[in-house]
């Protein structure tokens, strides 16, 4: 096995491994929306709209990971 066919390998398992980082921000983003929304119903649809701008810029970070894990290949 050359060093090339490993390569590829390589930047696969960094994106693994880097998936757990926005998996994680999504979960306590919607944690706490939980949380707050349990102490304050009636601010629920402001936590919603954070929430979700919030989700899009962590989601937005995983999708550049992967552009980047298969530029790198």
């Amino acid at each position: 096995m050359t060093p090339m066919e490993i390569g590829g390998s390589i930047n696969m398992i960094g994106y693994a491994l880097a998936t757990l980082g926005p998996a994680l921000g999504v979960a306590w983003i919607f944690a706490s929306v939980i949380n707050g929304t349990a102490r304050q119903p009636e601010a629920r649809g402001a936590m919603m709209g954070t929430a979700f701008i919030g989700m899009a810029v962590v989601e937005a970070l995983a999708i550049i990971g992967i552009a980047l894990a298969f530029v790198l290949n």
